[in-house]
């Protein structure tokens, strides 16, 4: 009886997870190069290269920092919601994971290297990769991602077909 309690739970942790590892993988690539290009600014890439020599232990806690800084920060959106204010709570939310990701995966880029030289670390990466490739692959696997890909596919068609044949401006209707 317990097990058959466990399973939509489960379920809905693994949905979750999905969902978060899903919006980092959108915006890792991305939001690394962009952090990239503004590391290219002089001060920044004199900062980047100095990073970048960092011994393995002190490379990890550079890495570890922005997630500790971003922690008042999500706790001042917890209270903004609780204080009644739920769409700027969420507002800064979005924006602390966008910026934190942005953050994270470039100080990532720059001390993959000396954090790989640390046996736990390699092996905790190597087994969290392959997790979220599982976890992946099931979300791909899935009827719901199936069924969201179609719809995407027939709306990416339609939007063709409608470029090609004109698209109507508001003078077309007698306005």
């Amino acid at each position: 009886m317990f097990k058959s309690l466990l399973a939509p739970l489960r379920w809905l942790v693994r949905v979750l997870l999905a969902l978060a590892i899903l919006f980092e993988e959108w915006g890792w690539e991305p939001l690394q190069r962009a952090m990239a290009a503004i590391g290219r600014l002089p001060v920044l890439r004199q900062l980047e290269a100095v990073v970048q020599r960092l011994p393995p232990y002190l490379a990890l806690v550079v890495f570890l920092l922005p997630g500790l800084m971003l922690l008042p920060i999500k706790l001042l959106a917890l209270w903004l919601i609780g204080i009644g204010r739920p769409g700027l709570g969420l507002a800064v939310i979005v924006l602390a994971k966008v910026v934190g990701t942005a953050v994270v995966a470039r100080i990532f880029a720059l001390t993959h290297p000396a954090l790989m030289t640390l046996p736990w670390f390699a092996r905790l990466y190597a087994r969290w990769t392959t997790w979220k490739e599982g976890l992946l692959a099931w979300v791909r696997a899935s009827a719901a991602r199936r069924t969201a890909r179609a719809i995407k596919l027939r709306i990416r068609r339609l939007l063709r077909r409608d470029a090609r044949s004109g698209w109507k401006r508001p003078s077309d209707f007698g306005g």
